[in-house]
């Protein structure tokens, strides 16, 4: 149980998203793909947060686009609502966000969330870090994070780039069963999304490289906000939606999150912090 619901996995800390998927499962593949933009490393980063400070739950994240001080300032000002461009112009910092940055460092290097920003990580490199990770932390519980797919390499060359990302899409189900743990993933979309007339919001089809990620996956989410397509001028509304397009294991649907951009942090909607 996690907040009265009924999570049998890894919860992600929104209750609506949790109360739709059960929680990240031991053993299963979550792809989470998004156009550029949408925020699918700060949902990455608050779903590991909120396993690793809120359930005590060990988080290895790969990191493969940016580094690990990258990562680690993101995760901080989400963490304290310290607005990121803030944070880089130190002088801008209020005194009572310098309390809040504080506990919120303190916080963050107590959990058990580790970085690895390796660039040239390929499908060999991630099993064998996951075993030694996982060889020290024997809680029986844990998180996988890969920012992203398509920056990985296999250990073997390969022509067919469709062949290489579902090479790697077999892998990370492997590692997810192997050390029986969920495994998520992130991924880029196709282009097609943005030249389609209509609606933008991401399809099974649109999932770049591969329809092996498709098939491998035991769950694909995607993160569209429509403000991202408004016109200079409109009204925007902050409302991001969290579409389950598969669930091998249960239903389909979306839940509605707010993306508070300036400091990479999705709140439940009902939260009352917007």
């Amino acid at each position: 149980m996690a907040g009265g619901l009924d999570i049998t996995g890894v919860p992600s800390g929104f209750a609506d998203f949790d109360k739709l998927s059960g929680g990240m499962q031991p053993g299963s593949l979550y792809i989470l793909a998004a156009r550029p933009s949408m925020g699918k490393t700060a949902f990455a980063l608050n779903v590991a947060q909120h396993a690793a400070l809120q359930e005590d739950i060990p988080v290895l994240m790969f990191s493969l686009e940016m580094s690990a001080e990258q990562i680690a300032q993101r995760m901080l000002s989400a963490e304290s609502r310290v607005n990121l461009r803030q944070m880089f112009e130190s002088r801008k910092v209020q005194n009572e966000q310098w309390q809040d940055l504080s506990k919120a460092a303190s916080n963050l290097s107590k959990s058990p969330i580790y970085i690895d920003d390796s660039s040239t990580l390929n499908t060999l490199d991630l099993r064998g870090r996951c075993r030694r990770f996982f060889a020290k932390h024997k809680s029986g519980k844990g998180l996988v994070v890969l920012d992203y797919l398509q920056l990985m390499n296999v250990a073997r060359k390969i022509e067919n780039r469709q062949q290489e990302v579902s090479e790697i899409s077999r892998a990370l189900k492997g590692i997810a069963r192997e050390f029986k743990v969920p495994v998520l993933a992130l991924s880029q979309l196709s282009r097609d999304v943005e030249k389609r007339g209509g609606s933008k919001k991401p399809q099974l089809s649109d999932l770049r490289d591969s329809g092996a990620i498709e098939q491998d996956a035991d769950m694909v989410i995607f993160l569209y906000r429509e403000a991202y397509y408004a016109q200079e001028g409109e009204t925007v509304d902050p409302t991001s939606e969290v579409i389950v397009a598969k669930n091998r294991n249960g239903p389909t649907g979306k839940v509605d999150l707010i993306f508070f951009k300036e400091y990479a942090r999705f709140e439940n909607k009902l939260s009352g912090h917007y």
